[in-house]
């Protein structure tokens, strides 16, 4: 069982703060949906738990086991199990996507014997043609095609808490609901964690949360259920904001 807790979290951008002081808790097996307007700090919180330049934690803490991620490197944090969807996946011309898992298993200490076969069934899996992991990290892939590569990755990866930024943004119905429904399943097969960053209730309807937070100006303002994001479609975040 792994625990990711934040307590106190704040951070900026440049003079300006952005988070104004985040406690969250995320255990194994656990779904917990972060919604809020634009500008509300959510691509920030994943940002900074995963060490991105360019921010300055301010005060607080963010933890995994016991263990300051703070105070890793990105690829360290990587490493001890915290995995980031990206909502932008990033192109890398020349490195090809299954030398990447061959070091990214390499750094974990894990075998690579048979990371072809894995590869093989988690792209069949998400329905992504397995003939893109011997090409180049996203380059010339569709919208579509980028998130179900950043899916196999976490597939073939198993870490201990996986944070989603915006996995939905950009994806046609049956990409979503190939990509969202392998988290879930890892939610129970390998027991994953997960801290999902959204806009929209449609995510939800296939990744199931366990607890759903607003985030408005920086702070968490209400923690409820699914049944809060059902509100939010109904309502919009006139009432929270």
């Amino acid at each position: 069982m792994s625990t990711l807790e934040i307590k106190g979290l704040r951070a900026a951008v440049g003079d300006k703060e952005i988070l104004k002081g985040i406690d969250l808790t995320v255990r194994s097996g656990e779904v917990h949906a972060i919604m809020g307007p634009n500008g509300a700090g959510k691509s920030t919180l994943s940002a900074v738990i995963m060490g991105k330049p360019g921010y300055t934690v301010l005060g607080g803490t963010v933890t995994l086991d016991g263990e300051d991620m703070l105070a890793l490197p990105t690829w360290q944090r990587a490493v001890r199990g915290l995995h980031l969807v990206m909502q932008y996946p990033t192109e890398v011309p020349g490195v090809h996507v299954d030398e990447v898992l061959v070091e990214a298993l390499a750094a974990r200490g894990r075998d690579t014997a048979a990371l072809a076969g894995i590869i093989d069934a988690e792209a069949r899996r998400i329905n992504f043609d397995p003939e893109l992991v011997t090409r180049a990290l996203n380059v010339d892939l569709s919208g579509g095609e980028k998130k179900r590569n950043e899916t196999l990755q976490l597939g073939v990866l198993e870490p201990r808490i996986a944070i989603l930024d915006e996995l939905d943004s950009g994806l046609d119905i049956d990409a979503l609901r190939d990509c969202a429904r392998r988290v879930e399943a890892a939610t129970h097969e390998n027991n994953l964690g997960v801290l999902a960053i959204t806009h929209y209730v449609r995510l939800l309807e296939e990744l199931k949360p366990d607890v759903v937070h607003i985030l408005s100006d920086g702070r968490i303002v209400k923690t409820g259920g699914s049944e809060l994001a059902d509100t939010l479609e109904r309502d919009g975040y006139a009432a929270f904001v």
